[in-house]
This record gives C-alpha cells, sequence and structure tokens, in this order.
C-alpha cells in the first residue's frame, strides 16, 4: 500500500464515513449514550474529533483585506521587455504563467459588504518558472502615507473604534489630520471611483515603484497598471446603497457567475518606466508612494494581458489560505527604497506567518510550481515528505549547490542613520491638479463627501480647520467650497 497516494485529495474520499485517521464510521447521526436519553459517553471518539474540528474550522481573519474573492487564469506577454528585464516569465511575446488573484476591500471585516466606500485590494500570484512572483496592489495609484512607521496606525484609525466598535470619520480625520501626504489618496476615495461595480471592471495598480534589471545590469524604475478590458466602472452612492442592501456579497457572486458563464474578465497589464538617472528632475520623488507619474511624461506601455477563466474549486483552501506578499519576486525584478514597499517586505510574510502558520508557503495554493529546495526544515504542519539525511549547507553528501548569480541592484547607497521625512514632499500640487481635471458635477460631489467626513460629531473646529486648511493649499477654491458646506450646516 502507497502510504501516500490517498490524501490530501478528495478524489481519494471512500464511499463512506470515516474518522481523520481513517477509521470507519458506522453512524454519523447520533452520539453514544448510556441508554438512550443518556448521558454522553467521553469515549465517543467521532463526536468529540468532529466537535474538535468543528471548533477550530476558522483560521484568524485577515488584519487588512478580509474580505475578498479569488479566481485562476493565466497572463500571456504580448510585448516584447527583453530589454528591460531578465525576468524569465516575461522573455518574449507568447509566453503563458499561471495566475490566482485575489480582489478585496482593504479595511473592513470578512463579512463585511463588497459597497463600502474604501480602497480594494488587487493581488496577483504568478506562478512562473523561477518561483513566484506576487505583485500585490490596490485599485488607486496611491496610498494615504509614505512611511510603513504610520501603517498601524492608519489600519487602527480606519478600523472601529474599539470601545464601542463602530467605524467613525472623526478618527480617521484625526490621523490624517497629520498627515498631509494623504491629501491625494483622498481623491481617490472621496471621488466617484471610491466604490467599484464589480471586481471585473476594476482597475488595479503595483502602488510602488519596483526595479526591472535585464541581463546586462541596467536597472530601470517601473510602476505596474492593471487596465480592465471591459472598462473602469463604479457606484455612485445611492447606487451602492441599493446594491448593497440587496447582495452584501454582490462582487464576489458577479466574479464568480460571470467565470462560470464563460464571460471571462481580461486586463491588460501596462508599465510606466523611468531611468534611475532622472530622479532628481521632477518636483516630486519617483519612490514616494503618495505620488503619480505623470503619464505625458512617462507614458503608459502595454506589456501583457491576465485572463481569469476558472473560479476557485474551494473558497477556503484558495480564498482564505492564499498569501500574498511583495517580497516575493523572482531574478529580473527588484525592490526600491520606497519606505513603505520596505516595511511591507517584512511585514506581509509576517503576518501570513502568524495567520497561517510557518509553512504557509506549503499549501498548495502557496506552493511554488517549479522544483523547489532549501533546508527550511520541520515547524507546525509541515507535510512536506522528505527523506534525506543531509539538512545543512555546504556538505560533500549532497550535491545541492547554490543557483546561477543573476542582477542585482548595483546602487551605491550611503548617508546618515536618521529618522526623517522625505526632502520632496510636495503634499497638494497633485491632488489640486486631480480635483481641477474634473467637471463641475464631479467637483461638487467631492466637495460633498468631504465635507461629510468632517460633518462628524466628534471632529473637532480645530481638525475642521486644519482640513481646509489643506484642501485650500490643494487648490483655492476646493478650500472655499469644502469651508462653504460646513458653515451652511452650523459647523465652523
Amino acid at each position: 500500500m502507497d502510504p501516500y497516494k490517498f490524501r490530501p485529495s478528495s478524489s481519494a474520499n471512500s464511499v463512506h464515513w470515516t474518522t481523520n485517521s481513517g477509521a470507519p464510521v458506522w453512524n454519523n447521526n447520533s452520539s453514544l449514550t448510556v441508554g438512550p436519553r443518556g448521558p454522553i459517553l467521553l469515549e465517543d471518539y467521532h463526536l468529540v474529533e468532529k466537535l474538535a474540528q468543528f471548533d477550530r474550522e476558522r483560521i484568524p481573519e485577515r488584519v487588512v483585506h478580509a474580505r475578498g474573492m479569488v479566481a485562476k487564469g493565466f497572463f500571456e506577454v504580448t510585448h516584447d521587455v527583453s530589454h528591460l528585464t531578465c525576468a524569465d516569465f516575461l522573455r518574449a511575446p507568447g509566453v503563458q504563467t499561471p495566475v490566482i488573484t485575489r480582489f478585496s476591500t482593504v479595511t473592513h471585516e470578512r463579512g463585511s459588504p463588497e459597497t463600502l466606500r474604501d480602497p480594494r485590494g488587487f493581488a496577483v500570484k504568478f506562478y512562473t518558472r523561477e518561483g513566484n512572483f506576487d505583485l500585490v496592489g490596490n485599485n488607486m495609484p496611491v496610498f494615504f502615507i509614505r512611511d510603513g512607521m504610520k501603517f498601524p496606525d492608519l489600519v487602527h484609525s480606519f478600523k472601529p473604534n474599539p470601545k464601542n466598535h463602530q467605524e467613525e470619520n472623526w478618527r480617521r480625520m484625526d490621523f490624517l489630520s497629520h498627515h498631509p501626504e494623504c491629501c491625494h489618496m483622498l481623491t481617490f476615495l472621496l471621488d466617484d471611483v471610491g466604490i467599484p461595480r464589480n471586481y471585473r471592471t476594476m482597475p488595479g495598480f503595483g502602488v510602488h515603484t519596483f526595479r526591472l534589471i535585464n541581463k546586462a545590469g541596467r536597472e530601470t524604475y517601473v510602476k505596474f497598471h492593471w487596465v480592465p478590458k471591459a472598462g473602469t466602472h463604479c457606484l455612485m452612492d445611492d447606487e451602492a446603497v441599493v446594491v448593497g442592501g440587496t447582495n452584501h456579497s454582490h462582487a464576489t457572486k458577479d466574479l464568480y457567475e460571470a467565470i462560470a458563464g464563460g464571460e471571462y474578465p481580461e486586463w491588460t497589464l501596462y508599465i510606466q518606466t523611468m531611468d534611475p538617472k532622472d530622479e532628481d528632475k521632477f518636483d516630486f520623488d519617483p519612490l514616494d508612494v503618495t505620488k503619480t507619474w505623470p503619464e505625458d511624461v512617462f507614458p503608459l506601455q502595454p506589456i501583457g494581458r491576465m485572463v481569469l477563466n476558472r473560479n476557485v474549486d474551494n473558497f477556503f483552501n484558495e480564498n482564505e489560505q492564499v498569501a500574498f506578499c511583495p517580497a516575493i519576486i523572482v531574478p529580473g525584478v527588484a525592490y526600491t527604497e520606497d519606505k513603505l514597499l520596505q516595511t511591507r517586505i517584512f511585514s506581509y510574510a509576517d503576518t501570513q506567518r502568524h495567520r497561517l502558520g510557518p509553512n504557509y508557503l506549503l499549501l498548495p495554493v502557496n506552493a511554488p510550481k517549479n522544483g523547489h529546495h532549501n533546508n527550511h526544515h520541520e515547524g507546525f504542519m509541515n507535510f512536506m515528505h522528505r527523506d534525506e539525511e543531509i539538512n545543512y549547507f555546504p556538505s560533500r553528501f549532497d550535491p545541492s549547490r547554490n543557483a546561477e548569480a543573476y542582477p542585482q541592484p548595483s546602487a551605491l547607497i550611503s548617508g546618515r542613520r536618521e529618522k526623517v521625512v522625505i526632502a520632496k514632499e510636495n503634499n497638494f500640487s497633485q491632488a489640486g491638479a486631480r480635483f481641477r481635471s474634473w467637471d463641475a458635477g464631479r467637483q461638487e460631489r467631492f466637495v460633498g463627501r468631504a465635507a461629510k467626513w468632517l460633518s462628524d460629531d466628534r471632529c473637532t473646529a480645530e481638525i475642521r480647520r486644519v482640513w481646509v486648511g489643506y484642501w485650500s493649499q490643494c487648490d483655492g477654491q476646493l478650500g472655499a467650497r469644502v469651508a462653504q458646506k460646513l458653515q451652511q450646516a452650523g459647523l465652523m
């Protein structure tokens, strides 16, 4: 008998019920009791195991991105980018790579409505021949803060009040009033694009600046953009109330049913590129996650397409246990000094080890699909079959060797050890330019939402004055219009 033949796969299920250890269960309806009325006997192992398993079905909820849905498919290269990167999965047009993609809300809980105004996660795991590559982004191209030191505080301010478990705008606006760099992000969150209609018509952004490195070692800064083939569509506030009140899982349902019906959603992957030698030529820092790169200077270049054509086989295994981390990259892609990216490199893997255990990368949905080999042995729930005697390196008894070297970032970095903000903050210009690009109706809706967030009873006069000042520095008319709304409500 092959001891590894039957598990872990439901395709090997027996025709009768068994315990987890495989023993037959002859009665899965009644507990073992003394007489027909009881009491129940503790020796009923099947009952105890069934209840104990049920009691442990739920794993810790994600701190962020708890509410989400996964689909599977492929990524296909459509344009030659071999001059920019030596990444194998981008080696030539026509190359296809399996992917799994998870869409999510960011701050709300696992069972929350998918119509709440909130950033959305857009995370793609590429199963490449050189290991996995996780492109972990959002549906908005910028973020609230630029230093990961503030990420726990940001999330705490958006999460429910720890005293009454209510999400409250005064907490958000209080925290963000200390971080004027958030203004640009708020021009997305409080804009008409703040509530996607569904996941199929939602764009995605890598948000951070990464490096691409080619075979010659030449480095290029890059930003990633996912553009939906079906176009970008969003819900207005009144529409969101109706849709969310009808089905709080509307986006999950839409994605699942579209794929099941053969309407496969598709996105084009575009990149923006910059020569690192030019990074000081602009009035913003290209590594600042609160800024976009102007498309008239750095045009979008198509490089491939993603098609999602398979639904999950099991929601828990492939949605709740899938784990993304910006640290998971492949040769030809490298990090930059973006402070938020640097902290996510640590934090994302750390939270998965807490949530799923130290061997979370052995789970089928997270494991690489290429051959892999290391001495990361044992630990909780390690189910990898091993029969080697050597678990150290180097050894004369094991022919395993280092992989061939591949190009790495080579820039010389020097400076003092210090805790400071970046030199080019420029917190308001891009937010103001975005506001001025809208038509009158869109501007008015934004002003109304900005004023509403400041109308919370717990928002103090000082917080409102700070925000009117911020919006005025973005655009004079914007600040005046928000102030007027607050004055009309008797709040200034």
